[in-house]
């Protein structure tokens, strides 16, 4: 049949069309080899470290070219993904407010003792489970379990959709910044990229961001709870954070909660290390005036009166505790500690003992017991007539507790000292002796903590060895930490006196040169120059003495 003009005409259109697609087709197809020729060519990879806070690998990244917008096949995309934007995606994890962005440092913990913390928190305080599970998963990932993790974050997003269904996203940020760092150290960026835009674009919808920071006092307050948890390397920054929060919420109790606790730790941590005390009595009342059920706070006021010589009234805030919340571990510890340094240990025993049993993996529970099972050692051991094997009993209890301690939280320096202190008093000296050795060979002991154990390594060596000799080597290798502290200023103490004794038995020149080298560490030259004089009076041709009188003349000259 012949074909019409026309018919002949929109053929020949309709066979252009088909060409320019097909041409059309074909160059794209050509554009898109090139581009992934030329991004997998080697000029467009380059290394990087990934930058995040631990456990970091070398990784290799591409430009940022939204290829798996493009490659079809699941293969190609998850080559694409494992290569694409790293560095913009390694910026936007690093402006989030979480766990992985606030320098929580594994070093400074035992992960297991603190996962048994906060798995006992989330059993006896429910209305603090969101921020008990995302510390949760970030101390999971610290343990290699990133699959964990993620389930906690999970629980967390339960608890925030069932107590706050119209604030989820507000009350979600940290838990999805978490979740991001968790896709990313998984090498599963794209989820890795949703929370990040979760956290995104919630903060635009809030409008809560500064300078490119999120500020909001519930993230404030979360990250000063998480820094609590991490020890006292910690404390000061917890209390800034609860200080910014107080802010925006000066009457919020949980945020005033914090920020007593925080300043109670420093207190603590100020006397006990030898540093300026801030006292903390006053935000305590505080935060039991807000929150009358709160008896956490309740134990730690009881104990700072206690501390300030208010025993009585102290123990009134103690006895309503034990009324309010008889089986909550964490005040029955600060009413055992309590009625501890009252004297009364039977009664502390009783209330650990209750206490272990409804958290049975509290380090700190194990410890408390140790130190009151070694307290009514000592007290039986200054009665007339001693009970011996009560003695022993109760000095194995003591060993039993703090080997826990020790088992289950190596950071915990102190507790080493009572286990070899302990060790020593039921005579066992090679084991004491370990103990010591084994925790001054560690690299990781803050110098505060190290003059604490030369201390009590040094009284080891004195009064049980019997070795003066070894004693105060010991105490000055405690003195030549030059930090000033409560260790130092003990080992001070003792060196000076078990010298003085010395000398008082016998003019030796090793001694007074000895007591010149504590003088002199102690930052006093002219005592320093007058002991080595003496020394040197007794022995002239001493080089040591001699060069340490010459550098000690000079100093003071210049």
């Amino acid at each position: 049949m012949a074909q019409s003009q026309a018919e002949k005409e929109q053929l020949s259109d309709s066979t252009v069309s088909i060409l320019q697609r097909q041409t059309d087709y074909l160059l794209r197809q050509a554009q898109r080899k090139a581009m992934f020729q030329f991004l997998f060519s080697g000029n467009f990879i380059t290394d990087h470290v990934r930058a995040g806070p631990n456990k970091m690998e070398g990784i290799t990244t591409v430009g940022s070219i939204p290829l798996a917008l493009r490659l079809k096949t699941s293969k190609q995309r998850r080559k694409t993904m494992s290569t694409i934007s790293k560095d913009s995606l390694k910026t936007s994890l690093l402006k989030l407010e979480c766990h992985f962005t606030w320098t929580l440092l594994e070093k400074h913990v035992s992960l297991e003792a603190l996962e048994e913390t906060i798995l006992d928190h989330i059993k006896f305080v429910v209305e603090y489970n969101i921020r008990d599970y995302n510390i949760l998963s970030y101390v999971c990932h610290l343990k290699n379990s990133d699959e964990e993790a993620l389930r906690n974050l999970k629980k967390a997003e339960e608890v925030i959709q069932k107590c706050h269904p119209g604030e989820i996203a507000r009350k979600s940020l940290v838990t999805w910044g978490n979740y991001a760092w968790i896709y990313y150290h998984m090498q599963r960026y794209e989820e890795a990229q949703t929370y990040i835009s979760k956290v995104e674009n919630s903060c635009k919808e809030l409008s809560i961001t500064s300078h490119g920071k999120i500020q909001l006092p519930e993230i404030y307050a979360e990250k000063g709870w998480a820094l609590l948890r991490f020890g006292r390397n910690y404390f000061e920054r917890a209390k800034n954070c609860f200080e910014n929060a107080l802010k925006s919420e000066p009457d919020n109790p949980d945020v005033n909660a914090g920020y007593a606790i925080a300043m109670y730790r420093l207190e603590d941590c100020a006397k006990k290390y030898g540093e300026e005390v801030r006292p903390c009595l006053e935000a305590l009342q505080r935060a039991v005036e807000l929150n009358p059920n709160d008896t956490t706070i309740m134990g730690l006021l009881a104990l700072e009166l206690q501390r300030l010589q208010r025993v009585n009234e102290g123990e009134r805030y103690i006895e309503e505790g034990l009324q309010k919340t008889p089986d909550f571990p964490v005040f029955l510890r600060y009413a055992a500690n309590f009625y501890r340094k009252k004297g009364k240990v039977d009664k502390a025993v009783e209330i650990l003992q209750k206490a272990l049993v409804l958290t049975p993996n509290a380090v700190v529970l194990h410890h408390q017991l140790g130190l009151c099972y070694r307290t009514k050692a000592l007290q039986l051991k200054n009665t007339r007539y001693t009970p011996q094997e009560e003695v022993e009993n109760l000095i194995e209890l003591a060993i039993f507790h703090f080997k826990i301690v020790i088992d289950k939280k190596p950071v915990f320096f102190c507790a080493h000292c009572d286990l070899a202190n302990a060790y020593a008093l039921a005579k066992r000296y090679e084991e004491a002796e370990e103990v010591f050795q084994g925790v001054l060979q560690r690299n990781d002991i803050p110098c505060d903590d190290k003059q604490v154990i030369y201390f009590n390594y040094g009284n080891f060596q004195h009064f049980h060895m019997k070795s003066e000799s070894k004693a105060i080597k010991c105490y000055i290798e405690g003195l030549k930490m030059e930090k000033d502290s409560y260790g130092r200023k003990k080992c001070s103490e003792a060196v000076k006196t078990l010298l003085k004794e010395k000398i008082k038995r016998g003019l030796r020149a090793t001694d007074i040169g000895t007591l010149g080298l504590v003088h002199n560490l102690n930052g006093k030259k002219q005592e320093a120059i007058q002991c080595y004089q003496k020394a040197i009076a007794l022995e002239p041709n001493n080089e040591e003495y001699l060069n340490a009188l010459a550098e000690l003349q000079l100093s003071i000259s210049s």
